[in-house]
C-alpha cells in the first residue's frame, strides 16, 4: 500500500493523503459544492479495499479539509489491446479557498499517482475547458440520448427489480456482449459495478426470463424525465420489455434512452425513439501523458492495422510529429519495433510523416474521425503517405462506462 508524502503548500496550506478521520469533512465539502450522493460515493470508494483512503486527497489548513480528490482505476480497449487507465472523480474546493491552485496541485497528485498505478492513459467527463488547463483534451463522443416517442406493444407490465451483488457476473456478460461492437470500449471496473449497486445517483435494474437475466440497464432517478442508459440485452424481445419496465417506473414522465449504436437495444427501439440532431458536441476528455509509452503499447494494433490494410512499409519508419516533439517506429518483416522519441520536427510529411497537434492527438487515437476527418477539420494535422496514416489511425466507434453519467 502506498501514501502520499505530504506537500507544503502556499499559505500554510497541506496537500496529503486523506485519513479516516476527514470523512465527515470531505463528505460535506462534496455535499456542498457538489450534490449530497457525491458524500455516499466518496465513502463507497474509500471504503471499499479495492480502492482505499489511499485514492483520495485534500488539502488541508490545519485540521480543516478545504479540498479534495479522488482517482479511479478503469481499464480501457482498444482493438484488442487493454490500456490500464485512471480517471479523476469527487473534486471540491471550497469557495473561500479557490483561485489559490489547488485543484491544480491535486491535479498533479492525481497523474503522480496514476503513473505509480500504471495508467497510461487518463480519462474525464468534466466541466467544459477547465480539465484542458491539465492536459486533457476532448476525444471520444459522448453518444446522444434519444426520445421515445411511443412504447412496444406487449401484454402486462415487464417486471424490473433492481440489481443485487448477485447478478454483477450477469451484467458484465450483457455488458460485454454489447461493448463487443465497438472499437473502444471503457467497461465499468469491479469495483465501480459494487458501487453503482449501492450508491444514490442512479439505480440499476435487470429484468429475468425464465430465473435467468436477460436485460438490465441504469437510469436516473424518476422527476420529470427518466433517462435509461447502459441498456443491454441478450434479444430484442428482452430489449422491448426493458424498455416498457423502466416505462412504467415513472408514468408520465418523459423517457430518454442512451444510444449504442449496432447494439441489439439500438435495433430494438429503432422505430421508437426519435432520430433528433445533436445541437452541441459533447465528448470525453483523454489525457495521454506520455505519448511514446501509449504508442509502445498499441505496437500489435498498429501493425494489426497495417497488415490488414495491405500497406507495404517494411524496412522504413513510422514518424508521427507533435511538432514539440517527434516519434519513430521502425517497421520489420513481421512487426513494429519499440518507439523512440525525438525533439521538435516541424516538417515531418517531408520525411512521409504525419502531423498531429498534441491537443488533438487523443483524438486521433481515440475518436471517430481518424486521421482522414482530422485532416479535413484542422490544418495542423496532416499525412505525408496518407494510405499509411489512414490504415494506422481508422475512424473509431466508442462506448464508455462511466461512474457518473454525462447527462
Amino acid at each position: 500500500m502506498s501514501t502520499i508524502n505530504p506537500v507544503p503548500l502556499p499559505g500554510g496550506l497541506e496537500l496529503r493523503q486523506a485519513r479516516p478521520a476527514d470523512l465527515d469533512q470531505i463528505s460535506a465539502l462534496l455535499a456542498e459544492r457538489g450534490e449530497p450522493v457525491d458524500a455516499v460515493d466518496h465513502r463507497l470508494v474509500v471504503e471499499d479495499p479495492e480502492a482505499g483512503w489511499e485514492a483520495c486527497a485534500v488539502v488541508a489548513d490545519g485540521d480543516r479539509v478545504v479540498s479534495t480528490a479522488t482517482l479511479l482505476d478503469e481499464n480501457v480497449r482498444i482493438g484488442g489491446v487493454r490500456l490500464p487507465a485512471g480517471q479523476v472523480e469527487l473534486v471540491a474546493t471550497e469557495r473561500a479557498y479557490e483561485g489559490r491552485g489547488l485543484v491544480r496541485a491535486l491535479m498533479r497528485w492525481a497523474h503522480e499517482r496514476s503513473a505509480a498505478r500504471g495508467h497510461v492513459i487518463q480519462t474525464m467527463i468534466g466541466i467544459p475547458y477547465f480539465y484542458r488547463l491539465f492536459g486533457y483534451e476532448y476525444a471520444i463522443d459522448i453518444p446522444p440520448a434519444l426520445s421515445v416517442r411511443g412504447l412496444p406493444r406487449g401484454e402486462g407490465t415487464p417486471a424490473l427489480r433492481r440489481a443485487e451483488p448477485s447478478d454483477l457476473p450477469a451484467l458484465q456478460k450483457l455488458q460485454d456482449a454489447a461493448q463487443s461492437r465497438f472499437d473502444v470500449a471503457m467497461p465499468h471496473s469491479a469495483a465501480c459495478s459494487r458501487w453503482l449497486l449501492a450508491h444514490d445517483g442512479s439505480s440499476t435494474w435487470v429484468l429475468e426470463r425464465d430465473g435467468a437475466v436477460v436485460a438490465s440497464g441504469r437510469t436516473s432517478p424518476p422527476d420529470d424525465e427518466i433517462l435509461l442508459a447502459e441498456a443491454a440485452a441478450r434479444d430484442e424481445v428482452a430489449a422491448r420489455d426493458l424498455l416498457r419496465g423502466v416505462a412504467a417506473l415513472a408514468p408520465g414522465a418523459e423517457l430518454r434512452v442512451v444510444h449504442r449504436a449496432g447494439t441489439v437495444t439500438a435495433a430494438a427501439w429503432q422505430a421508437f425513439v426519435k432520430d433528433e440532431p445533436r445541437e452541441q458536441a459533447e465528448q470525453y476528455y483523454v489525457r495521454i501523458p506520455d505519448v511514446a509509452a501509449l504508442l509502445d503499447r498499441l505496437r500489435p494494433l498498429l501493425w494489426r492495422r497495417l497488415t490488414e490494410a495491405g500497406v507495404d512499409h517494411a524496412g522504413r519508419d513510422v514518424v508521427l510529429s507533435t511538432f514539440g516533439a517527434h516519434y519513430r517506429i521502425p517497421v520489420g518483416a513481421d512487426g513494429l519495433g519499440e518507439v523512440t522519441a525525438g525533439g521538435p520536427m516541424q516538417g515531418p510529411g517531408a520525411v512521409g510523416g504525419a502531423g498531429v497537434a498534441p491537443d488533438y492527438l487523443p483524438a486521433l487515437v481515440f475518436g471517430p474521425h481518424g486521421m482522414d476527418g482530422l485532416t479535413r477539420i484542422r490544418p495542423d494535422v496532416y499525412a505525408g503517405e496518407e494510405e499509411l496514416f489512414r490504415a494506422l489511425f481508422p475512424p473509431l466507434t466508442a462506448d464508455v462506462l462511466s461512474f457518473y453519467l454525462p447527462y
